[in-house]
């Protein structure tokens, strides 16, 4: 979820503070001690206080912020589609390196720049009273000769290649911060992708509710023609009517279940096409359904097929033209493969009563709650052809 208004300035102050909080442990490993080289020896001094920041700070922070934002904003994301966590850990690990190589070649030689060469001041002599000599003036006393000419250098900027452990520390750091971030982020945001689920599900299941009284009164309507079509012999209407009922009874009880099995939503496909068959005349529509034939085992979220059946019914179908509707199913493994062609006379005029787009949507965006990431939906127009192809897997 993308925060707005006075939560999104709140994150935004939170980043601030933590890349200042980066930004001044950067700095602080710029200690007051100068580290003087003079042939073999190490002296270290307080005399070079106030060092200037060198410009390699700024540049490694932004190089730890790259690493930061680049893993929250895509490498993660993108690591997450893959089920093997070889590669997940791949993608991750070749984007840490070429961060990290980025700044070693980059900050490097302005590293080396940052380099300078500093020299010891001269000592002022001073003056003490000499306890040899009996008068009181006081007698000048030479210091040590100054050291000569010498390499000053802050301990952070002593070698480059040695302090590239203390680098690597710190982004390995921000790596691991990220990645808290990160799943935090989406934990949180699955939460609550999770409750507001289940408030629309409680809303949805109390207007179902509400509006059963219809469909359980066209239900018990449907019966009693059913009977009396049997009565005066009509056994096409009779069975229109039988086939109409069953896909009621389908509706009304079946399909609140999580999942059904694969052979009861082809029973239910089948009686669909029946009835929407006997809307045209005689060779005006041919239907192709193939699919399975032992499909017991399978189980599927119901009512996910129909929506692309009835849309081929409803742009591929013209009065007075003749129309073919291809329907297939296949399972292979762990992967359920569901193809819809049909002839596409959208282009044609529709009547201003109709909507078009709604079951689409709505079955686009059950997919996405009830599979995601585990199918691919594919629309192909050809201008004479209309095919949907669906993949869903069902591991």
């Amino acid at each position: 979820m993308v925060p707005t208004g006075k939560k999104l300035w709140i994150e935004i102050l939170l980043h601030l503070v933590f890349w200042a909080g980066v930004f001044y442990v950067l700095t602080s490993l710029n200690s007051t001690h100068i580290h003087i080289r003079q042939k073999n020896r190490l002296i270290i001094s307080d005399q070079y206080e106030n060092i200037p920041i060198s410009s390699y700070v700024y540049l490694i922070l932004l190089f730890l912020a790259l690493l930061f934002y680049g893993n929250i904003c895509w490498v993660f994301r993108k690591a997450i589609r893959y089920k093997n966590v070889i590669t997940r850990l791949a993608i991750c690990g070749i984007w840490f390196m070429m961060v990290f190589g980025a700044d070693y070649f980059i900050v490097g030689p302005l590293f080396d720049n940052a380099n300078h060469t500093i020299e010891a001041p001269p000592q002022a002599p001073t003056f003490q009273k000499d306890a040899t000599i009996k008068d009181d003036r006081l007698q000048p006393v030479h210091p040590d000769p100054p050291l000569p000419h010498m390499d000053a250098v802050n301990f952070m900027i002593s070698s480059w290649k040695h302090l590239q452990p203390v680098i690597l520390l710190a982004f390995l750091v921000i790596l691991g911060i990220s990645a808290a971030y990160f799943f935090l982020k989406e934990w949180t945001k699955s939460e609550l992708i999770q409750t507001q689920l289940r408030a629309n599900h409680l809303s949805a299941e109390i207007k179902f509710l509400k509006s059963q009284v219809n469909p359980h009164f066209l239900f018990n309507t449907l019966n009693n023609l059913f009977s009396m079509a049997q009565g005066k012999g009509n056994d096409e209407l009779a069975d229109g009517i039988l086939k109409l009922s069953g896909m009621m009874s389908y509706m009304l009880y079946e399909s609140n279940a999580a999942t059904v099995s694969l052979s009861t939503e082809i029973t239910y496909l089948e009686e669909y096409i029946t009835l929407n068959k006997l809307r045209y005349a005689d060779g005006e529509v041919i239907v192709q359904f193939n699919y399975p034939p032992q499909a017991n085992g399978i189980s599927i979220a119901p009512m996910l097929f129909i929506p692309f059946v009835e849309n081929a019914f409803k742009h591929g179908v013209s009065i007075g033209q003749t129309a073919t509707i291809v329907i297939s199913m296949a399972v292979s493994g762990q992967n359920l493969f569901f193809t819809c062609e049909n002839t596409n006379y959208s282009t044609l005029q529709k009547t201003g009563t109709e909507k078009s787009g709604i079951g689409l949507d709505n079955v686009k965006r059950r997919l996405e709650l009830l599979y995601p990431g585990k199918h691919l939906l594919r629309f192909t127009n050809t201008g004479e052809k209309y095919m949907v192809n669906l993949e869903i897997n069902l591991a």
